[in-house]
């Protein structure tokens, strides 16, 4: 029998984010369950700028659609889809937008580790630490990781994840609640497109799981529990996925705890 105030307490981990221009706080501590990853939207038309500010968080800028120019002492390069930079606490980044521009901006506490980076996407990257496989069968998925465990953050990891077509990403299904908070957040899957998150908070127990449709611009927490994901048949889900650790010292991507029931 479902636990209905653990299902309605899940049901609230799906976000929607804004399609209107600007700048949009998506998940934060003060509206959402996640208390220390962030989320934030920046819708920017073409020929805008933006002037993006850190104050005390480290701020990870992923561009999902267009084209950019930064303005930055350290950063200053034009970025193209799928590119991606960092930034520390208290610093400033001036972004133009060459092209109508979708930005996903993932955010965490700054703990004086970390300096000014950017990475450009490279999908011929040969398989290794950037460019991942992970999984096999219909549990297959291509990853790159856009804020690896290898550069310099104080809390968060971050990457983009492509499934198969109507396959699974995350199986088996993980948590890692101890360690780290995680919001999936999915693009390039425009409506009538969608996908199905899935959340249950206990090993095995399925009969109480919450299923969010998702598509283009959803967001999902994951401040505990089991998140696995499928895309429907001959579409493919595509998401930014963001960790952050609850302290530097759990900055880690081998901490997920695979569900045992599924874990075969």
């Amino acid at each position: 029998m479902q636990n209905m105030e653990n299902k309605q307490r899940m049901e609230k981990w799906m976000v929607q984010s804004s399609e209107k221009p600007g700048f949009h706080e998506v998940i934060t501590p003060k509206t959402c369950e996640c208390k220390e990853v962030q989320m934030f939207r920046l819708n920017l038309p073409k020929g805008e700028t933006y002037v993006l500010e850190s104050k005390d968080l480290e701020m990870h800028p992923v561009l999902l659609a267009g084209k950019a120019k930064l303005n930055h002492s350290v950063l200053s390069q034009e970025m193209d889809k799928y590119d991606a930079c960092y930034i520390p606490g208290n610093d400033k980044l001036k972004i133009e937008a060459l092209e109508d521009c979708i930005f996903y901006i993932a955010g965490a506490k700054y703990e004086g580790i970390g300096k000014p980076f950017f990475r450009k996407f490279n999908k011929d990257l040969p398989i290794g630490d950037i460019h991942q496989i992970h999984g096999k069968g219909a549990g297959r998925r291509e990853v790159m990781m856009t804020l690896a465990p290898e550069d310099e953050a104080s809390r968060l990891i971050c990457g983009l994840t492509w499934s198969g077509e109507g396959t699974w990403t995350s199986w088996p299904p993980h948590q890692h609640e101890k360690d780290l908070e995680e919001v999936y957040c999915y693009f390039d899957m425009p409506l009538p497109h969608f996908g199905f998150h899935i959340s249950y908070l206990k090993s095995g127990e399925v009969e109480d799981i919450v299923t969010h449709t998702v598509h283009s611009g959803s967001m999902v927490q994951a401040p505990c529990g089991y998140h696995p994901t499928v895309a429907i048949p001959g579409e493919r889900n595509a998401y930014l996925w963001v960790l952050a650790a609850f302290s530097h010292q759990s900055r880690r991507y081998d901490l997920a705890i695979n569900d045992p029931v599924f874990d075969k």
